[in-house]
């Protein structure tokens, strides 16, 4: 039935709830710390407790309600998480002081979002003695008027700007300033500081971070998962990855569960390479999920150059012999528009309760967790 599986990662293999406590530290960061808005209110620290990192995620996220719906709406990457729930709370707290300050919100929207654009404004709140309350219940309520989807939803951000400020932007773009500063505050949440400086180049902002990298939960026994994808390769069919994560935080954490050398080292594809290949064909950007390009790669193989997977007239012409699993309304429709089958694992975000969405946009299977292919393929005469 098919020759090839392309696997996502997280909510695949392993859980998400590391990226998401990193996600709502960096947006917690990016709001307290003094390096950046260092907004009174709360007291930052790079070693928070798990009690403390529980308390953020609840909060930053409104109990993950805004999590899900970012995901329900097509966008799978942590680091486009981070800018849109901290952007959320920039435009806020710009349309509390405009009235008062006008020069402050015109100087702050005059360009790109960065730490020094932060760092002044911040300074200038505590001097003034303006106290700014985050609000994070005010997400999911700011954007439900937009029916934008996919990397749309991003950008919608500029709209909130004119209409809330008067102000013409493009800062709230993907790849944007205010973007790059959230990926870098991330990373240091998720990789630590060693690691960090090994795969950035450079010394993390604000040292003194233990990193995630090395936490990570499985979603199944180890030694289950890497008994299904044996079998599947004993069938004859090619294993790849298709993740938004960067390389090394895929290879560290499933070599150490013993999965990473079950997948064709040709059909690995990364969020580096995604960000490499926009960089050489902006004119194709974005790539990321739900874009199809990752997928693809994988598909092709990594020997293929960009230009080749970029221009390929989509369907597949068999794309009905390669499924990808994956946990993201995100992955779906990068598999629909490969024309591809589409597995989905209840083991993302919102579990079982994913079900009945998956089973409206027509997944093609529906399992429990990635073990349970091993089933799919024993119901199909595998």
């Amino acid at each position: 039935m098919y020759r090839m599986i392309l696997f996502d990662v997280d909510g695949v293999f392993l859980s998400e709830d590391r990226c998401f406590d990193a996600s709502a530290l960096s947006v917690w960061e990016l709001l307290y710390n003094p390096l950046y808005l260092g907004l009174r209110g709360d007291v930052f620290t790079t070693q928070p407790s798990e009690e403390k990192i529980r308390q953020l995620r609840q909060l930053v996220f409104d109990s993950d309600k805004v999590l899900d719906w970012i995901k329900t709406r097509g966008i799978n990457s942590n680091w486009d998480m981070v800018q849109m729930t901290f952007s959320l709370q920039w435009l806020r707290l710009l349309k509390q002081i405009q009235p008062e300050r006008p020069d402050w919100v015109a100087e702050a929207m005059s360009g790109p979002v960065t730490a020094d654009v932060l760092r002044r404004l911040g300074g200038r709140l505590r001097e003034a003695g303006i106290a700014y309350q985050p609000q994070f219940d005010a997400f999911i309520p700011a954007l439900a008027e937009s029916n934008a989807t996919k990397q749309e939803l991003i950008v919608y951000f500029n709209t909130l700007a004119k209409e809330w400020l008067g102000v013409e932007t493009e800062a709230f773009s993907p790849k944007s300033a205010l973007w790059e500063l959230g990926r870098q505050v991330f990373q240091a949440w998720y990789l630590g500081d060693d690691r960090y400086r090994q795969v950035e180049g450079e010394e993390p902002a604000t040292p003194g971070k233990t990193g995630f990298l090395h936490q990570e939960i499985p979603l199944a026994d180890p030694k289950e998962i890497r008994r299904v994808l044996d079998g599947l390769r004993a069938e004859g069919i090619v294993l790849g990855l298709g993740t938004g994560r960067p390389l090394i935080e895929t290879e560290v954490p499933l070599t150490a569960l013993g999965l990473y050398d079950a997948f064709d080292p040709d059909r690995i594809v990364t969020a580096d390479d995604v960000i490499q290949a926009e960089r050489a064909h902006p004119e194709h950007a974005p790539l990321s999920k739900p874009q199809p390009y990752t997928y693809l790669k994988g598909y092709f193989g990594r020997s293929t150059t960009d230009a080749e997977v970029l221009t390929f007239e989509l369907p597949l012409p068999n794309g009905e012999e390669v499924l990808i699993v994956g946990d993201s309304v995100a992955d779906l429709l990068a598999a629909r528009k490969m024309g591809c089958k589409f597995a989905a694992t209840l083991t993302g975000l919102t579990g079982e309760a994913a079900r009945s969405k998956f089973e409206e946009l027509g997944a093609d299977y529906i399992v429990r967790d990635v073990t349970e292919l091993s089933r799919v393929f024993s119901e199909a005469g595998k």
